[in-house]
């Protein structure tokens, strides 16, 4: 699994299984395959991936695929199927996947805000993001009110059984980062259909947010830090590096006071030139914070500054996850017992496995 998100997936029939994301906020150029039972994003889209040694082939009557590297087969995968959901569209006409879409498995996220302070100024914007790519597209609608993402939650929970839902959201021209926006959407998701909410933003101006956020309904919080050493973060997210790692650190303690151990989680984009020895470094203090450190392989989106950027090679990512995946377990933070989000879906990062592979070792 490593192996194939460092290096992406070419694939024979690219129409097999759930549609594959190009553009727009988090895993994008991506397509889900389930290997061994358990789901994850590969990338299909990039530079990488159409040099990829591996290719999946077309499906089988049962649905599954021949996974082969080169010429030689390597395992039998498969494709999530398209949700019905997607088929879907409101009264006034707005697809259902122009509001949320179906990541992995069994999660449906949106993007609230498709618009950001930071993505719409070249001097601010981060250098690795697409979020007002599929806007430009016309794939999505720039704001989702909290009744259309009430309306898509329970479809999606009653024709497609998703499980949990990630609200993130671009960063508007207030204080708040978005948290505001974030708890109108949740409060309106939960009073329709009882799932369990993710909320991402940047940290807010003021840490009563997070309570008020918890008693709209969000159950965990992500507030992603994707870059940690100070001098790139200027460099690659120049906007978002105004708010100091310092900050975010303050965020987290305040945040975990709130929704507790485990329930609050950060990316980490790694790849993009912070060592995995400062990455591991990060990660160490945000554990002993009771914070998820969500490591991720970078991947490259085309049509952004970095889009040649080279993927993490699988040996710099198991530099990472191995001893990352240790750490949790050794702290006792497990993606299984997160309620809502990205952790607790995994399908960006091959972490949970490195996570269960320790347990499994501490428990022999």
């Amino acid at each position: 699994m490593t192996e194939l998100q460092s290096f992406g997936l070419r694939l024979a029939d690219p129409g097999a299984g759930a549609p594959s994301r190009r553009g727009g906020a988090g895993p994008s150029d991506h397509k889900a395959v389930t290997v061994d039972g358990v789901t994850i994003m590969v990338p299909v889209h990039t530079g990488s991936a159409f040099n990829s040694p591996f290719v999946a082939g077309a499906p089988d009557a049962d649905g599954s695929v021949q996974l082969r590297r080169g010429t030689i087969p390597i395992a039998r995968v498969s494709f999530p199927k398209a949700p019905r959901f997607h088929a879907l569209q409101t009264f006034d006409g707005v697809p259902y996947s122009h509001i949320a879409t179906l990541h992995g498995a069994d999660v449906l996220a949106t993007t609230v805000l498709q618009t950001c302070i930071r993505f719409e100024s070249r001097r601010k914007a981060c250098k690795f993001c697409s979020i007002g790519q599929s806007l430009a597209a016309g794939r999505t609608i720039a704001h989702k009110t909290p009744e259309q993402l009430a309306e898509v939650a329970r479809a999606a929970v009653l024709l497609d059984g998703v499980k949990h839902m990630v609200m993130t959201t671009g960063t508007p021209a207030t204080p708040d980062r978005g948290a505001q926006i974030l708890c109108d959407s949740a409060f309106a998701v939960r009073a329709a259909v009882g799932i369990p909410i993710q909320a991402q933003c940047e940290p807010p101006d003021d840490d009563r947010w997070f309570a008020r956020m918890k008693a709209a309904g969000i159950d965990t919080l992500g507030m992603h830090l994707e870059v940690v050493t100070p001098a790139l973060r200027e460099r690659i997210m120049p906007g978002k590096a105004s708010v100091p790692v310092a900050r975010y650190m303050q965020a987290f303690e305040a945040a975990v006071a709130v929704f507790g151990r485990g329930q609050v989680s950060t990316y980490i984009l790694a790849g993009l030139g912070d060592t995995a020895e400062a990455i591991l470094d990060i990660c160490a203090q945000l554990v002993a914070l009771g914070v998820y450190p969500f490591a991720v392989p970078f991947v490259p989106i085309s049509g952004t500054p970095l889009e040649d950027h080279p993927a993490p090679t699988p040996e710099f990512m198991r530099a990472i996850l191995e001893p990352l995946g240790a750490m949790l377990s050794d702290a006792g933070l497990r993606s299984a017992d997160i309620k809502a989000g990205c952790g607790k879906c995994g399908a960006c990062s091959s972490l949970s496995s490195y996570e269960r592979a320790e347990g499994r070792h501490a428990d022999r």
